[in-house]
Parts: structure tokens; C-alpha cells; sequence
């Protein structure tokens, strides 16, 4: 299975036996507030891919109004809902979309409603906190302890 990965990634298979689950590597866009972060994000295919839609989530904490501010990280992306899901969609149009994400949040679609409010309403705030998670949990030094934890299905 070849992937050939949107700019700004790299994905990377964490064990050569298991071709549904796969790790990708992001750089935070240059145009965004996440900008010299590097996240992890977790890519588990369903065993009836292309039928079905990836399950994707952050694994390094992100201050965004879309994923949760959690240790599950899961992400609100239209496209990987399932009654959007079309077996001609590609994971690589799902990572574009993540990356965009991150350009251009979507607050009225959130799953952190408080984070989605202060991006509508105080957007400086927003950078500000934005920007200190990216230096606490998305720095290469910072991934281990900063990781969320996979939860199992």
C-alpha cells in the first residue's frame, strides 16, 4: 500500500505487520498559529476501508475548537463522518483536510465549545493559548510526555 503523503507530512507504518494502522507526522502550516509545531496524528484504518472511513485522531495535544482537548484527541472533519464517508474518498484527501483545519478552524462545528468561543470572540487569546501548547506538547523535545493516549476499540 503506497500513500503518497500531502506536503507538511510523513506517514510511517509503526509496525510492518499491521498495514491498517498508521502514524503520520504534521507540521504545523506555516500560516497558522500551530506554525513550528510538529504533531502526531493516529490513522487506523477499519479492516472494510474503503467503505468505511478512517478513524483519525490527534496524538499530541492541540489547543484547537475542532479536537478535543483531551487524551483521545478525536477530530470533527466533516469528511470522516460517516454519512459523508464515499469508498471514493482517499486518506489523503482526510490528511489535506486535517492540515486545513488547522489553517482555518471551523468554530461553528466545534467540540471544544469554549475554545470555539474564545476563537470567535477573542482571537488573541486564542493565539496566545494556541501558541503555548504548540511550544509546550508540539515541540520535538516535548513529544513524549505531551502524547495522548491510544485508546483501544
Amino acid at each position: 500500500m503506497h500513500v503518497l503523503p500531502p506536503v507538511g507530512m510523513m506517514i510511517t507504518l509503526p509496525s510492518e505487520t499491521d498495514l491498517y494502522h498508521w502514524s503520520v507526522t504534521l507540521a504545523g502550516p506555516p500560516a497558522s498559529v500551530y506554525s513550528g509545531g510538529t504533531f502526531t496524528l493516529s490513522v487506523n484504518l477499519p479492516r472494510d476501508y474503503p467503505f468505511k472511513a478512517p478513524q483519525v485522531t490527534f496524538v499530541t495535544r492541540i489547543y484547537h475548537p475542532n479536537v478535543t482537548n483531551d487524551s483521545v484527541g478525536s477530530i470533527c472533519l466533516s469528511i470522516l463522518k460517516p454519512e459523508n464517508w464515499k469508498p471514493a474518498s482517499r486518506v489523503r484527501a482526510v490528511l489535506d483536510s486535517i492540515r486545513q483545519l488547522l489553517v482555518e478552524p471551523n468554530p461553528d462545528d466545534p467540540l471544544e465549545p469554549r475554545i470555539a468561543e474564545e476563537f470567535k470572540n477573542n482571537p488573541r487569546e486564542f493565539e496566545k493559548n494556541a501558541r503555548a501548547y504548540v511550544a509546550r506538547y508540539a515541540q520535538p523535545q516535548s513529544q513524549p510526555q505531551s502524547q495522548h493516549q491510544p485508546t483501544k476499540k
